[in-house]
């Protein structure tokens, strides 16, 4: 006779590994996050102070670089390029972990963030094209709902003091990660008019060398920075969207552990490069792409416009009902069960959060437009517009539920025993319970003592005690 199986649980805990690198990684994020909004912040104040614009645009459209490699590009191309590869090198990294190390290793747990990202991005794609197909709009721009901005969404989460339990941050993160899988292929496959062979074939010699080196063990810096800048410059003039050189790089890095080593290679160069990503390169990204002229008219524009009304559609609604209903039917289909803890309107609130399409939702848009700088701007707006509304959203869903999270929150990172690891980790463990039983005892031994102490003096202090006998009148 065979005993009826467990339901799976989903958003259940993380094992203690996962659990604290996603809370190193989480708190480089929410950093970066926050400069992010700093530089969009003060992107649109350059761009829209009348005595600013003319600078802003004058060093955006700035050019360097050496003209015979190809490479004299603006300082806003240089950071669309250029600094995104190490964005997009990181996220390669991310990716590589999860697949061998992380949720995705597993095809069970890997189901759910999955099939959520496929369906946030598929179903924000249909919004869009439904709405300009009704409009009469283009339909160039369908991709530009389809990317979440992780960091973004942190920053979210940092300035509204959200406690969000790791289950549902790791959720998160993990489909971001898929969700720039998917928009990397995207660049790829659909903003690549042509092709240089010669080029191309350079880009993959250099990936081929840069693969064997790693592969026989070859350290140093000074080695694979000169080679991924030429294979950058490589792919960036084969006519492939140059991003994609970092990608490939960093899905090339070893992330398992090995018997001698406490981290692996992978772990530990993004645990170098992360800080560089999320607190230099993104956010002059956004200082020298989200600076667009705003006004009444083309705040109004965007809802009146059939591509730039696709977006917002796209990025609030689209987002949310893809992810929380390919969350949902997983769910139901794989007969998983949410944690106790947990209620379907908490994946709601996540789902609205990941609305927040920022950083690559500005790519797509200035590739999906490219020439048009009219169309470009006003979808620039489109994507402020949805993400701030998705932000707003999400920052009410999230608030009604804060009181509950902050106490789910302590209760994982509770450590009475002072180990080092949280208790809730510790429960199986023996050695746990009886370090606890000498703290009680202890606690037990001190408080018999000042009950002691308490009902001596209780006792010196009654009337007619026995240090007051001689001292009545005779």
């Amino acid at each position: 006779m065979t005993s009826p199986r467990t339901p799976r649980k989903a958003f259940g805990r993380l094992s203690l590994p996962e659990r604290t690198y996603l809370t190193d990684a989480l708190r480089t994020e929410t950093v970066g996050g926050v400069l992010l909004l700093v530089a969009a912040v003060a992107a649109l104040v350059w761009a829209n102070i009348p005595a600013l614009h003319d600078s802003y645009e004058s060093v955006s459209h700035f050019h360097f670089g050496p003209g015979t490699l190809g490479l004299n590009l603006s300082v806003e191309h240089w950071a669309a390029d250029g600094l995104l590869a190490v964005f997009f090198f990181v996220a390669g990294i991310e990716l590589k972990r999860e697949l061998v190390a992380g949720d995705l290793k597993d095809p069970k747990a890997a189901a759910l963030p999955v099939v959520a990202a496929l369906c946030g991005m598929a179903v924000p794609a249909v919004v869009y094209t439904l709405t300009n197909t009704a409009g009469g709009g283009s339909l160039a721009g369908w991709a530009v709902p389809t990317a979440t901005d992780i960091a973004f969404a942190l920053a979210v989460l940092a300035v509204i003091g959200t406690s969000l339990p790791s289950a549902l941050r790791a959720f998160l993160l993990t489909l971001a990660v898929v969700d720039d899988l998917f928009a990397i292929l995207i660049i790829a496959v659909f903003f690549t008019d042509s092709l240089n062979f010669a080029a191309l074939g350079g880009a993959a010699a250099g990936l081929a060398v840069f693969w064997l080196l790693l592969r026989k063990g070859v350290r140093g810096w000074y080695v694979y920075v000169p080679l991924g800048l030429v294979v950058w410059g490589l792919m960036y003039n084969s006519g492939i969207h140059a991003t994609i050189a970092g990608v490939a790089m960093g899905l090339m890095l070893r992330c398992h552990t090995r018997e001698d080593e406490e981290h692996s290679p992978g772990e530990h160069i993004e645990h170098l490069v992360r800080p560089l990503s999320a607190g230099l390169a993104v956010p002059l990204f956004a200082l020298f792409s989200a600076g667009v002229a705003l006004s009444g008219d083309a705040l109004t524009d965007v809802f009146t416009r059939p591509e730039t009304l696709g977006v917002v559609l796209g990025l609030v609604l689209g987002k949310t009902l893809g992810i929380f209903g390919g969350t949902w039917l997983t769910a139901r289909f794989t007969r998983a069960s949410l944690s106790d803890d947990l209620a379907w309107a908490d994946v709601f609130a996540v789902a609205t959060l990941a609305g927040i399409g920022f950083t690559v939702s500005l790519l797509i848009g200035e590739l999906a437009f490219e020439g048009e700088a009219t169309m470009t701007d006003e979808v620039k707006a489109a994507v402020l517009t949805g993400s701030v509304i998705a932000a707003t959203l999400a920052t009410v869903l999230l608030k009604i539920r804060n009181a509950k999270y902050r106490r789910m929150t302590e209760d994982e990172e509770r450590d009475e025993d002072l180990s080092g690891v949280p208790d809730v980790y510790e429960v199986d463990d023996p050695a746990y319970h009886l370090r606890m039983a000498a703290i009680y005892e202890r606690k037990a031994a001190e408080h018999r003592r000042i009950a002691a102490e308490k009902e001596s003096e209780r006792l010196a202090e009654v009337p007619g005690g026995a240090g007051e006998e001689g001292d009545g009148p005779a």
